[in-house]
Formats: C-alpha cells, sequence, structure tokens
C-alpha cells in the first residue's frame, strides 16, 4: 500500500467516530497500570485496523498503544488525532515515533488541560451556577448543561485538529504552553477572588459598649481593616485544610457547619 493510499484510506466519520468511543471510555477503562491505554486502544481499534492491513502490523499498533499513557481528556483528543496522522502517513513504521510523542507531550498538555478543565472551568462556573442557584435562579444550571454539551463537540473538534495539523499543531506552540498556562491561571485566581465576597457571608455582630459609646466589631473595626475580611479568611483556611489531605471535602464541610452553627449559638457570627 503506497502512501497516497494510506492518506485516502481514513475518513472524517472514522475521526469522529475514534475521538467519541475514546471520550466515553477515557475513564470508565481507567487502571494503576497503564492508566488511560486501554481506553486508547478502544478508541483508535477500528481506525487502526482501517490503516495497517496486516493482522501483525494492527497487534502490533495496538500493543504499543497499551502503553502507558496518561494526561488530561480534552488534551489527549490533540494527541491521539496527531497520532492516527503518524501511523496513516508512515504505517507502523511510525509505532515508536508515536510512543516517543504521546510520551513527551502528555506531560506538558496536562499542565495546561488541568489547569483549565480541571480547575478553572468547574471552579468559575461551578461558583457562578451555585450563587445563582443560591438566589434560586436556574439559570446557572442551564448554563453548565448547555457548556457541556458544547464541549462535548469541541473536543471531537480537538481531535480533527489533531489529525489534520499532525505533529505542527503541538510542537509549533513550544515554550507558549507555559505561558498560556500561567496567564489562564492568574485569571482564573483573580476570579475566584471576587467570588469570594458574594459567595462566602460571615458577619460578627458583636459590639463593645462603654458608656453612651458603642463600637460594632464589624462595621467599625474589620471592616475598616479590609471589606469581607472574614469570608476571605475562611476560604484561606479551608483551601489550607484542603491542601494538607489530612482531612477529607466531606470532613471539611461538616466542621464548618459546626463551627458556623456554635458560634451562631453564642452570638458570635450572625446573619
Amino acid at each position: 500500500m503506497n502512501s497516497v493510499e494510506k492518506n485516502d484510506v481514513v475518513t472524517k466519520k472514522d475521526i469522529r467516530k475514534a475521538s467519541i468511543r475514546y471520550m466515553f471510555m477515557a475513564c470508565n477503562t481507567f487502571n494503576y497500570e497503564n492508566q488511560q491505554a486501554p481506553a486508547v486502544v478502544y478508541g483508535l481499534s477500528k481506525v487502526l485496523r482501517k490503516i495497517h492491513k496486516k493482522d501483525e502490523d494492527y497487534k502490533a499498533s495496538l500493543n504499543n498503544h497499551f502503553n502507558y499513557f496518561n494526561t488530561t481528556t480534552w488534551m489527549a483528543n490533540l494527541l491521539l488525532g496527531a497520532s492516527i496522522a503518524m501511523e496513516e502517513k508512515d504505517g507502523i513504521k511510525s509505532k515508536n515515533a508515536v510512543q516517543a510523542f504521546k510520551t513527551g507531550m502528555m506531560g506538558p498538555l496536562a499542565g495546561v488541560g488541568d489547569t483549565l478543565v480541571w480547575v478553572l472551568y468547574p471552579t468559575i462556573m461551578g461558583s457562578i451556577s451555585g450563587y445563582m442557584a443560591l438566589q434560586g435562579n436556574p439559570t446557572g444550571a442551564i448554563i453548565w448543561l448547555l457548556l457541556n454539551v458544547i464541549f462535548f463537540f469541541f473536543r471531537m473538534k480537538l481531535f480533527d485538529m489533531g489529525h489534520s495539523s499532525g505533529l505542527k499543531l503541538i510542537t509549533a506552540l513550544g515554550d507558549r504552553l507555559n505561558i498560556f498556562t500561567e496567564s489562564a491561571s492568574i485569571m482564573g485566581l483573580t476570579v475566584v477572588g471576587a467570588l469570594i465576597p458574594s459567595v462566602v457571608k460571615m458577619n460578627i455582630p458583636i459590639e463593645f459598649k462603654t458608656g453612651k459609646v458603642t463600637l460594632p466589631i464589624q462595621t467599625e473595626i474589620l471592616d475598616k481593616i479590609m471589606p469581607a475580611l472574614l469570608p476571605a479568611v475562611l476560604t484561606y483556611v479551608v483551601y489550607k485544610l484542603i491542601a494538607s489531605k489530612k482531612l477529607s471535602i466531606t470532613q471539611i464541610i461538616f466542621l464548618v457547619i459546626g463551627l458556623a452553627l456554635v458560634c451562631s449559638f453564642f452570638g458570635i457570627l450572625g446573619v
């Protein structure tokens, strides 16, 4: 089979099927030996069968993709699309190059994907949706649902981009990946920081009285130091507890609820 025939054998429909198969199995077949590799093999098996006509080549390709692989599932679409393009062009001869490419790029792309997908997106949109829900507004939930539908098709597009652009798409980014990740992190922290005083409510109703002079602690002391000081402190403490990994998220939630109830009972915290 010549190179022209190989380039024509894989259609857009094949690429789309491969992306859907991988996306639905990326976390369902995860294991601690080769991580996402079984999902990669399941997702690419049909398109690899079209590329490799010989059974020996097909088996060798599948075994190659069974090697350790782990990155953010969104970013994996770029890598796997490019991997198909490489095997489509050079056949089984590209086996080592495919593995080296996946191994070398899965770490840097995971840095970008984890920052955007697993941290910024759910934190920002989850906070906005949760705040709307507290106000009795279902718009946040609708936006969350629509975004996930949009992103599903966007992930398929990433697979197409990886296949059509091959190595150029990723290697051309080079050091820009780190700059992009850092910029996105700063933006996300800024948005989350701005949401703290809107979502986290904490108030001390205690007042000092001396003769005819009354001094509210909240408005005349804490708010003068920094508005929303207590919500910021509480957020910082919860963040440190999560980072320490000594308590689970559920334990931290019950700890905050218990602290709020006790302090409210003794009049330390108010609504």
